[in-house]
């Protein structure tokens, strides 16, 4: 902290908050710790008797907190990321469009390890809306070593922390499977509900075709939409009952299966494959028919935005992957899935 004259201080920086007081009128703090002077402030501040200022200290090895926000602001925003202004330190990041928010979690967790620098966000890989807030930045002191920052930024590199992906998928495939169904003994009351599901994202189910139960069937109905759609469903038939032939039959028809099975309740018995082109195939578990959240909700974002998912984002899904099954659903406002 150091004292000097206040024709003196423009480009300093307040230790503390400075009040100013107009008989009748107003009483508070006119400038606020932190604030940085500027030229415009001299006359107000020698006005309110101010002729000297306690200010930090500041040399070129010293950064302000909004200096140092805008750093953290330049590492984390990449693609459809917008800004807000820097305030009190911090700067808030929002989507510029609907798509899917994607997050180096390990560099995130590197900045966040360095002491005084923080980055908050929203769960990452999950589905925003144009205006939606991602992320808020800022540092905890007024000021701060630059040297925090230069870290920082030797973590990050050229690649943001964030950015959001739009959604580039925009047909589908539904291939209804059962002899219940296939021979008009009940109504598909499923591909309704996929209707809707994916119409929340602009795909539109562009092929439908219903078939019966067995393996070269499931098969030939696949390959007769290959190439039609930007991705394939299949309903029915993905339990593990002996009459279950669309797991067997989905990987019958050329698909590298991902895995046929996830830690995730409701949607145990999700399938996910790709074939060769990279078009996703899923076999859909009937949970996903009558349940609001299930497994496809926490996929289906990432499918459509061209994220090819891994066994292992299939092993990540088991914290968190466990629906509450509340009376009033508020998915994705809950814990399902983060």
């Amino acid at each position: 902290m150091k004292l000097i004259k206040t024709s003196e201080a423009v480009g300093q920086v307040l230790c503390h908050d400075m009040t100013q007081i107009i008989p009748g009128k107003y009483k508070g703090a006119r400038f606020r710790k932190g604030h940085v002077v500027t030229e415009a402030d001299i006359p107000v501040l020698l006005s309110m008797g101010k002729e000297n200022l306690y200010i930090f200290e500041m040399d070129e090895n010293k950064l302000h907190e909004n200096d140092a926000a805008e750093i953290l602001c330049q590492l984390c925003k990449g693609d459809n990321i917008s800004r807000g202004e820097v305030k009190e330190g911090k700067i808030e990041l929002s989507s510029e469009i609907d798509g899917l928010f994607t997050l180096d979690s390990e560099s995130l967790n590197a900045v966040n390890s360095i002491e005084e620098l923080m980055i908050a966000t929203r769960k990452g890989f999950t589905a925003v809306r144009k205006g939606d807030k991602l992320a808020g930045t800022r540092v905890i002191p007024l000021v701060i070593d630059k040297e925090k920052l230069d870290r920082a930024k030797s973590i990050v590199g050229s690649s943001p922390i964030m950015s959001v992906l739009p959604y580039t998928r925009k047909t589908a495939a539904v291939i209804t499977t059962g002899s219940e169904v296939f021979r008009g003994r009940i109504e598909d009351k499923f591909t309704p509900v996929l209707i809707e599901k994916l119409r929340a994202f602009d795909v539109t189910v562009t092929e439908h075709l219903t078939v019966d139960d067995g393996t070269d069937a499931i098969v030939e109905a696949i390959n007769a939409v290959k190439g039609k759609a930007d991705m394939i469903l299949c309903t029915g038939g993905m339990s593990v009952d002996p009459d279950d032939r669309t797991p067997g039959a989905i990987k019958a028809s050329g698909a590298d299966i991902v895995t046929y099975g996830a830690p995730v309740l409701p949607g145990a018995m999700f399938l996910l494959g790709y074939f060769e082109d990279g078009t996703p195939i899923m076999g859909l578990p009937g949970c996903v028919m009558y349940a609001k959240a299930t497994v496809f909700d926490l996929v289906l974002p990432r499918i459509i935005a061209d994220v090819k998912l891994s066994k292992a984002d299939f092993v990540s899904f088991g914290e968190g992957g466990l629906c509450l099954g509340c009376d009033i659903c508020t998915y994705p406002h809950c814990p399902f899935g983060k």
